[in-house]
Parts: C-alpha cells; sequence; structure tokens
C-alpha cells in the first residue's frame, strides 16, 4: 500500500522493512520518485537563481552528468532534496508552493510595476533589500525601519506581484534572479535622470572601485566582440551574486555595475566636423 506526501509529490512505501530513519537519510540514502511538478518547481528555481546544472553539482560535491540524471529520471533521496533546497535557500515548503505553481519566473516587470517602484524609492530599496535575501533582522538591523514598515513594504511588493511574501516575512521572489528593467521603461528613464549623476558624483578612488573610460575606433566585428565581453560580464556578476547569497548582510557589500556601449562623439568636438556633402 503506497501513500503520497502530497506537498512534495514523493511516493513512499508502507511495506517497506522499517529502517531507522537516521539509517536512511544519512548512512545509505534511497533515492524516491518524486514528482514532475517537483522537479518543474526546483528547475524554476535553478533558474530563477541563474544556476547552472554544474554549479549546482559543485556545491552538490557531485558530477555535472549525474545531476542531470537524477533531475532526468526523476529520482533522489530525502538528504538530497534537502541538500538542494539548501542551496537554493529555499524550504521544502517554499519548493511545494513552487511546485504547486508552476510558472515561470517574470524575466521584466510590467510598466506599471517599474512606474510604481520609481514613484517610491523606498520600495525600491525593500526590493533590492528582499532580491538579495537580506533577512529582517539584518534589515531592522541596519536600516530605519520599524518591523511594522519593513511588513508593510513587503505587503506592497506581494500586492504587486513582485514577491510572495511568506511566514515571518520571508519573501521569494516572483522574478528571475537576473532579471532586467524594461528598455527605456520607468526604471531606465528615472537612472538616467535621477540617478546616473548620483553615482558618478563622487570619485572612484576606493578599493572596491574602478572607473574605465574607453573610446577608440573599431569595426562592425570588433564591436560586436565587445558587446558578447559585456554580456560575460553581466552572466557572471548575477553568478557571483547567487555564490554569495547565503553570505550575512554584514560581510557583503552592496554593488553597482554600469556597463555601456555606443557609437558616440562628445558633444563639444561636434562642432569641428566638416559638414557633409549632401548634394
Amino acid at each position: 500500500m503506497q501513500r503520497r506526501n502530497t506537498a512534495l509529490g514523493v511516493h513512499c512505501n508502507r511495506n517497506r522493512p522499517s529502517v531507522d530513519r537516521a539509517d536512511i537519510r544519512y548512512r545509505n540514502p534511497i533515492p524516491m520518485a518524486v514528482s514532475v511538478e517537483l522537479v518543474e518547481g526546483l528547475k524554476r528555481l535553478l533558474r530563477g537563481q541563474g544556476m547552472t546544472y554544474r554549479e549546482l553539482a559543485g556545491r552538490l560535491k557531485m558530477s555535472e552528468a549525474a545531476v542531470k540524471r537524477m533531475f532526468s529520471l526523476r529520482a533522489m533521496s530525502l538528504q538530497r532534496l534537502e541538500q538542494i533546497c539548501d542551496v537554493l535557500d529555499v524550504g521544502l515548503a517554499e519548493l511545494a508552493a513552487e511546485s504547486a505553481r508552476g510558472r515561470e519566473s517574470m524575466a521584466r516587470l510590467s510598466e506599471a510595476q517599474e512606474h510604481a517602484l520609481v514613484s517610491d524609492p523606498v520600495l525600491l530599496l525593500a526590493l533590492f533589500l528582499s532580491l538579495n535575501r537580506w533577512r529582517q533582522e539584518d534589515v531592522l538591523a541596519q536600516f530605519a525601519f520599524t518591523e511594522a514598515q519593513w511588513t508593510g513594504l513587503l505587503v506592497k511588493l506581494d500586492r504587486l506581484g513582485i514577491i510572495e511574501l511568506l511566514p515571518g516575512n520571508r519573501a521569494r521572489a516572483l522574478t528571475a534572479r537576473n532579471f532586467r528593467w524594461r528598455r527605456d521603461g520607468p526604471m531606465e528613464r528615472y537612472f538616467r535622470e535621477r540617478l546616473l549623476t548620483d553615482y558618478f558624483a563622487d570619485p572612484f578612488d576606493g578599493e572596491q572601485d574602478g572607473l574605465f573610460l574607453l573610446s577608440g575606433s573599431l569595426g562592425i566585428e570588433g564591436v560586436k566582440q565587445m558587446r558578447q565581453r559585456l554580456e560575460e560580464v553581466v552572466r557572471e556578476f548575477d553568478a557571483l551574486l547567487v555564490r554569495d547569497a547565503t553570505l550575512p548582510a554584514k560581510e557583503r557589500i552592496g554593488m553597482s555595475l554600469v556597463l555601456a556601449q555606443k557609437p558616440w562623439l562628445l558633444q563639444l568636438f561636434q562642432q569641428y566636423r566638416r559638414a557633409l556633402d549632401r548634394t
């Protein structure tokens, strides 16, 4: 006779001989058949955090092939399932909720969501802290919020559909870990009009600072290669965010990168250009 753990979609056999629970979990973990929904939930959580099978394998001290096989066969022990949840920093209840949800994380926010954020900078701060997995005790220790105020901000983000508010004021992002702002959307315009000057106001002379102003003439292939390199830096930054997300807040530094390239001639040089013959 079988019974099903409906929350996780794990099948357990009551007729299996009685075995010490610690023996199952730690000495000889037995792979269990898990539901398609649960595996898809794990995959969505991995994608949402920008984590590859190779990176997960490294954290689990397994080969990449073994991890792929485990997911394709949908066979993993409870111990292994808990280890994966630890890597992703989610609980089994959150995994069950994600499995039941069955929807992709947002790659971009809507126009209305971005507008709500730029209209309320403190809400933008709350989103930054939530996406970077700040615990409530760290938020209250380092920012001038009461618990009620912090809860109110999380409720607003939940109502906007950007996070899901969980018990204990924990937040599950409904966006992909590496989501992008809308091109020329409210946030990009807000950055250009309000934040860009603030970002460059102080000299870049600290140990963690770096400013590189480069210009030159490139061929089309060179331009394409530079664009690809910038995209590689973006992916590496996302991967580092995932890796360091489990560190205590006091061991992390808020960092911002501004990467850009475009054909451009400084405006004050324009007056020296020879007028083009349009005849």
